[in-house]
């Protein structure tokens, strides 16, 4: 007796090796020593300013958050950054990671990615103390921001683009839902139910993402920038930005 496979099954994609979906889970982490914790990315801003101040308008603007801004801007830019870093196109991941800079619409949120970036670099040389071609692509931008550092970390795995973008989008939500409990400040109940509707809705902002080009990608979120500024002399604060 033959048994037909339904079309779904002749397209499942091959399994990530273990190495590889180990990293992604490493790179996704807390306690990955780059400091996002200190940044709420606004939110502290909005608890203050704009009304965020239960469960429900936080939820409700962090996933306004993943869809308006991170799958729009910095998803993409990951995306296209680890096909630039898979290629050894030193002059397309410097091309993102100057867009990247320059449309953070503030000095607090540039700072971050900067900072960001530029501690993942750090740990990559330690991680790859042995090898030239790691060591040379960490120093290929001046000053890299995040997502291009992220992007090397991961072109390093045999993940796919998609892989990676899950990785990063679930390693964001992590430290928003963190920032929310303390900014808001919440119970750790509430952050997991928070966590879970963010999980729930990363993987359509990753498949928007991935269609991207680059005359598509933007940075247009001026509640954020806005609240950014003011957060930049708010009279007291727990976070970076």
């Amino acid at each position: 007796m033959t048994v037909a496979l339904a079309p779904a099954d002749l397209a499942a994609p091959a399994p990530l090796p273990a190495a590889s979906l180990l990293q992604l889970i490493w790179l996704a982490s807390p306690a990955l020593p780059v400091g996002g914790f200190s940044y709420s990315e606004v939110l502290e801003a909005a608890v203050d300013r704009a009304g965020v101040d239960t469960e429900a308008a936080a939820t409700a603007w962090l996933r306004d958050q993943l869809h308006l801004t991170l799958a729009r801007a910095d998803l993409p830019v990951l995306a296209q950054a680890i096909d630039a870093w898979r290629a050894k196109d030193l002059p397309r991941v410097q091309t993102l990671n100057d867009w990247v800079l320059q449309t953070r619409e503030s000095s607090e949120l540039r700072l971050q990615t900067e900072q960001m970036g530029r501690s993942l670099m750090d740990w990559l040389r330690v991680q790859h103390t042995g090898d030239d071609a790691v060591q040379a692509a960490s120093r290929a931008c001046a000053s890299p921001c995040y997502p291009v550092g992220f992007a090397l970390a991961a072109s390093l795995t045999a993940a796919s683009a998609h892989d990676c973008l899950l990785s990063y989008a679930f390693g964001w939500a992590e430290n928003m839902t963190q920032a929310a409990v303390k900014a808001v400040p919440l119970g750790q109940s509430a952050g997991q139910r928070m966590l879970a509707m963010l999980a729930t809705e990363i993987p359509a902002a990753v498949a928007h993402a991935l269609r991207v080009q680059d005359a598509d990608r933007q940075a247009f979120s001026p509640m954020l920038a806005i609240l950014s500024a003011q957060h930049e002399t708010q009279y007291s604060r727990l976070f970076r930005s």
